[in-house]
């Protein structure tokens, strides 16, 4: 699980999934003195508004941080968890203009909602806006945490500090695959023998091997199909293995294994 995939719109999430759980003890009826119920005094209540609502709150956390997607007869969670919480919104909206229900017909109609219903339906609100919005507002797409500082910048060929996925030793070399181990002996940036580069399996860039790179700000990963939403962030600060080049493009793989086409390539840092 990658806490750094989380979005600023995943933070507002969570944060009003917090205040749908906090208004959940508050009073339910505007009434007078002590004795009001909670929205724990009633189950279908509790269970549709404020529990539907923060179980869509962990079920599009959970999908965001996950490596890879889990799917429910079809579904991506992040999608059954908007579901849930529009239908927070559509329970808090009914229940906060007729609180009482059923009891209306003891004589109480001039009590209303109390400031659980209030709080749970404006929590409910927020966290239902967030949900839809996130995939679609850039602003709310950047990254919860903050990225680490860019380090100071090093000569190329150097051996850059220990960071994801960096071996210590060397990056993969030309005549190697991807993932194989470093030959013994061999010093960081030497080029194997010709012989042993002519073994190397051909593909988009005959001339291009793996090395491992760091960008100086963050920037988007694009989906290798293509599309325009982006699938990632790359964080100034650490190290990420770029294993195929498109042109001016490259094709890096993130901490999470995910893989994806960073078209922004001016200004990176090669290990």
């Amino acid at each position: 699980m990658n806490i750094r995939s989380l979005t600023r719109g995943d933070g507002v999430v969570i944060g009003a999934a917090v205040l749908l759980f906090i208004a959940s003890f508050l009073d339910t009826f505007d009434k007078s003195g002590n004795g009001a119920p909670n929205a724990w005094d009633n189950l279908g209540l509790v269970m549709s508004m404020y529990v539907g609502g923060i179980a869509g709150a962990v079920l599009i956390v959970l999908a965001r941080a996950l490596p890879q997607p889990l799917k429910f007869v079809g579904l991506d969670l992040g999608q059954i968890g908007v579901g849930l919480t529009v239908f927070s919104v559509w329970t808090a909206f009914w229940s906060t203009i007729d609180p009482l229900g059923a009891f209306d017909d003891f004589n109480t109609l001039d009590i209303g909602a109390g400031s659980g219903l209030i709080l749970g339906l404006i929590a409910a609100l927020v966290l239902a806006a967030a949900a839809i919005a996130t995939p679609l507002v850039p602003a709310l797409q950047a990254a919860l945490i903050p990225a680490p500082k860019p380090q100071a910048p090093q000569p190329y060929g150097a051996q850059p500090p220990g960071g994801y996925g960096y071996p210590g030793a060397a990056a993969p070399q030309p005549g190697q695959p991807y993932g194989a181990q470093p030959q013994a002996g061999q010093p960081f940036g030497q080029q194997q023998p010709p012989a042993a580069a002519q073994q190397q399996p051909a593909g988009p860039a005959p001339d291009f091997s793996p090395f491992w790179f760091a960008v100086p700000v963050a920037r988007p990963l694009f989906g290798e199909d293509g599309s325009t939403a982006p699938i990632a962030e790359l964080a100034p600060g650490t190290w990420y293995l770029a294993v195929e080049q498109r042109g001016g493009a490259l094709v890096a793989q993130t901490q999470d294994g995910r893989r994806g086409v960073l078209q922004d390539t001016s200004g990176i840092q090669r290990g």
